[in-house]
């Protein structure tokens, strides 16, 4: 369920401008593949992630099968995923078979001889797109003649050496599979694990032959065709993504997933490297989950192009009705570091709706910085900071919540006020080139609270202590600002 990631991070591909003649998927990758050969646009793609229910994954089994459950095929079946999720998501079969422009292949386990299939898109059916993500325990096999199909995760989650048979000197790995040195109790971070082992160890051996073969054509051999070395490329979250049921319970959203992708795969493009990445094991590390906290928040407010003055953009931005809206996601990943950085700075993941430039434009990088000192004695800064594209143009979207204790009640308009400027370039130091204000209302607050949530927590006690830890600071920051009026 989680691969909405990979959504942001092929509309990020594409809009860099990379073309692709070849695209391979295992498990959930298959989805987003599906999707692709199916002719939706990167765009679409996201917006269809965005608004599928989650819940519509998930298909019960009869439930006398459940009074055999020492005997069960599986705990659900895929009933709502085709009737429901792959039409949401416009899978079309028939588009898959005739696609033209990018050939496609789609991998399965044949449980038979316990080997993994790369089935070409022009022979793809039902039957295979359910098998690529037929989990045992979660889901059960397929049935196609004499052969068992099943997701082939266990054996390989990529199948670089299948597009490099098919002549690709550059692959562009889109890897959602969590790798960090932390062993996590419960049985089912051990089921996770288990798919981390076998499809690591998968990878690392097809990495090994690769790097084999790049070192006979260093040699002068000519290897399937190939002349040149092959380069490799891989996008990947910093931290493992959430699991399935953080996000079927609420704890993130398609929304965020799809916002993570495009800035993670936007902030590998800007560091990439013509020579890639090398062939090894540490090429596929992550940074180990802290306790964190994250909770998502939407602003919204007038904004107009050609103003500099925030209050003058918000009025003629509501009579025009050139309202923008901040969708984001506020990631504290280090609660530790959080606290002792005097800044105390986080990141943002977001997508913005603005009627000049259109809706679901998402970001390329985002900043957070929560009572970071202004300078001036009395008062800190909520700071937000966007980067993103529009029309091959960049722009920062950059605002700031003012803290500081005036005379009367202005807690509340100081803590839900962001006065913002749109600047051309990259970060604020750009043009101004339009200005606005931004508000959260009483309802979004509800939900922001409602959606703050730990990271990183592997027990109660942790998520308690993570909770705990940033509202003291939240509450108490707030107190030092303003609890010289409620002390009167």
């Amino acid at each position: 369920m989680r691969v909405a990631w990979q959504a942001g991070v092929i509309r990020a591909l594409l809009e860099e401008g990379l073309t692709f003649v070849h695209g391979d998927g295992t498990s959930g990758g298959t989805i987003n593949l599906a999707m692709l050969l199916s002719g939706l646009s990167p765009d679409d793609m996201c917006a269809r992630w965005r608004t599928l229910r989650v819940g519509d994954f998930v298909s019960l089994a009869p439930w006398a099968d459940y009074l055999r459950a020492h005997d069960m095929p599986a705990w659900g079946d895929a009933d709502g995923i085709v009737r429901k999720v792959f039409p949401h998501l416009g899978v079309d079969v028939d588009r898959i078979r005739a696609a033209q422009g990018m050939t496609g292949t789609f991998n399965v386990c044949d449980f038979r001889n316990k080997t993994a299939v790369a089935i070409p898109n022009d022979r793809v059916d039902m039957d295979v797109l359910v098998a690529g993500i037929s989990l045992p325990i979660f889901m059960p096999p397929v049935a196609s003649g004499d052969h068992l199909y099943l997701d082939a995760v266990w054996i390989r989650d990529s199948n670089c050496l299948e597009a490099v048979r098919r002549g690709a000197d550059e692959l562009w790995l889109v890897w959602c599979i969590g790798n960090t040195p932390t062993y996590r109790g419960g049985a089912f971070n051990q089921y996770v694990h288990m798919i981390e082992l076998s499809a690591h160890g998968a990878l690392f051996e097809e990495f090994d032959r690769i790097a084999e073969i790049n070192q006979r054509i260093s040699a002068g051999e000519t290897v399937h065709g190939h002349t040149r070395p092959i380069v490799l490329h891989v996008i990947k979250p910093e931290y493992p993504l959430p699991l399935d049921p953080d996000l079927y319970f609420g704890r993130i959203t398609t929304d965020t997933l799809v916002d993570m992708g495009y800035a993670d795969a936007s902030a590998y493009l800007r560091r990439r490297t013509p020579a890639g990445l090398p062939f090894l094991p540490e090429t596929m590390s992550m940074s180990d989950t802290k306790l964190g906290v994250t909770f998502r928040e939407t602003m919204a407010g007038g904004l107009t192009l050609g103003e500099t003055d925030p209050a003058a953009g918000e009025q003629r931005g509501m009579r025009a009705g050139t309202i923008l809206a901040m969708h984001a996601t506020i990631e504290i990943g280090d609660l530790d570091r959080f606290m002792s950085d005097v800044d105390h700075t986080g990141r943002i993941t977001a997508h913005i709706d603005y009627p000049p430039f259109g809706d679901d434009i998402p970001a390329q990088s985002g900043v957070f910085n929560l009572f970071k000192p202004s300078g001036s004695p009395g008062m800190s800064l909520m700071v937000y900071g966007l980067a993103f594209r529009h029309d091959g143009k960049q722009y920062y979207l950059a605002g700031k919540k003012e803290l500081r204790d005036d005379p009367g009640l202005d807690l509340w308009p100081d803590t839900t006020t962001l006065f913002t400027h749109l600047h051309e370039g990259t970060d604020s130091t750009g043009p101004v080139v339009g200005a606005g204000i931004l508000r959260i209302g009483v309802a979004d607050l509800i939900k922001l609270v409602r959606s703050m949530s730990a990271t990183g927590a592997d027990s109660l006690s942790d998520k308690t202590k993570a909770l705990s830890t940033f509202g003291k600071f939240f509450m108490g920051s707030l107190w030092t600002t303003y609890g010289r009026w409620a002390a009167k």
